[in-house]
């Protein structure tokens, strides 16, 4: 793969979670099943006879399956976790309800609680996607697909929220991000989502996706972490590195959005999902770009800028034998060709640094600049060489 040319070894293309146009139609409704006849739990046993002036306890469990099956059929209702009630005393004289009930930290619910204000819906002139607010100045990240060459794009806050115009400052194909910019006074009274690190994530951790799948507003998915390191394909043909792979269900709309752990921040922006074919429904292989990438690029996005990559100018593969990645073209006069690669080598180090695979290449130099001297190792004919390579600006299409 060119170091930057996704490795993703599926049979089927990847799909852009935010190419929905209005008017297409969504997947038929999925009804949830009805809920069981028998308790979910046994009947508890007979207590002592309540003595005279005691309170008597109430049970207040019955919620609980009806939050399950909500939650289920993809609506959020009451607490959304599927948390059962405790038991509680009913006093002489009622005081007035109160409107909300608190959520149990980590739960679904109160990470869409916390969240889902800060998430937005964009719209351009051919399809829409999601963002979300990242400080109180009116930034928000989207992807750079969901914004495509839009120098404007329309921004609502929720279905009742009124409509507003945002700039967009800047936008970076290669890790298919984008800035844009509201009235910090839209904003007002929103809190801005956290990122968090994604290097700290593991697989099996639990997360939640907010986002406008086929327009509909402000809607939760919920998954675990199934991979991390993987490569996905930008929008110009270079690769993604270490994008976090998620089985929350992710659909067309759903581009842009936050992917969130369990405490409410950001630890990535969910881009594009996995199909088997000619679907183009969440067959639960989503991927979103990690939140570390997002620090490193949004700064220079919103200035305007472009951000600087470093190019090798190799294409590679999977060595057939052994570790490493086998290059398979090496771009004429690229900086790769300058210091000597060569078509059939198998590079095996960045830097000192093993290079098990073709995806290893790209992200061996992820944090490196244009500019910047490293020693790439290779195989060739059973020997070992180390070549000087000085490392070019990366173009802005994959050659």
């Amino acid at each position: 793969m060119q170091e930057g040319i996704p490795t993703m070894k599926l049979k089927h293309d990847p799909l852009w979670a935010g190419d929905w146009r209005p008017g297409e139609p969504p997947p038929a409704a999925v009804h949830a099943p009805e809920p069981p006849t028998e308790p979910l739990l046994p009947p508890e046993p007979p207590g002592p006879p309540p003595r005279r002036g005691r309170r008597a306890a109430m049970a207040a469990g019955g919620a609980t399956i009806l939050a399950a099956l909500a939650f289920a059929a993809g609506d959020v209702i009451g607490n959304g976790d599927g948390a059962t009630g405790g038991v509680t005393t009913t006093p002489a004289a009622l005081p007035a309800a109160a409107k909300t009930s608190p959520k149990a930290s980590g739960t679904v619910a109160a990470v869409y609680a916390k969240a889902a204000p800060a998430v937005v819906s964009i719209k351009t002139g051919s399809g829409q996607g999601t963002g979300f607010l990242v400080d109180r100045d009116g930034t928000l990240v989207t992807n750079a697909h969901v914004v495509g060459t839009s120098t404007s794009v329309q921004v609502q806050f929720g279905e009742d929220g009124r409509p507003v115009t945002g700039r967009v400052l800047g936008r970076d194909a290669s890790s298919d991000l984008a800035v844009v910019k509201i009235p910090p006074s839209a904003a007002s009274g929103v809190t801005p989502l956290q990122l968090a690190d994604d290097r700290t994530v593991e697989v099996g951790d639990t997360v939640v996706a907010i986002g406008n799948p086929f327009g509909l507003d402000r809607t939760a998915t919920t998954g675990i972490v199934s991979a991390t390191g993987r490569s996905i394909e930008a929008p110009n043909g270079f690769s993604i590195s270490d994008a976090i792979q998620t089985d929350a269900p992710i659909n067309p709309g759903n581009s842009g959005g936050p992917l969130l752990d369990s405490a409410g921040r950001v630890i990535g922006v969910n881009s594009q999902i996995a199909t088997s074919g000619g679907g183009s429904g969440n067959v639960g292989v989503g991927f979103a770009v990690p939140s570390t990438l997002v620090q490193r690029v949004v700064p220079t996005l919103e200035q305007g800028g472009a951000v600087a990559r470093p190019y090798l100018g190799i294409s590679t593969a999977d060595a057939t034998s052994g570790h490493g990645a086998q290059v398979g073209a090496v771009g004429a006069g690229g900086p790769a060709a300058k210091a000597g690669v060569k078509t059939g080598d198998v590079v095996v180090a960045l830097d000192g640094d093993a290079v098990t695979a073709a995806d290893g290449v790209a992200g061996a130099i992820a944090d490196a600049k244009p500019g910047d001297r490293v020693t790439v190792t290779v195989e060739r004919g059973g020997q070992r060489l180390d070549l000087q390579v000085t490392l070019g600006t990366r173009p802005a299409e994959a050659p």
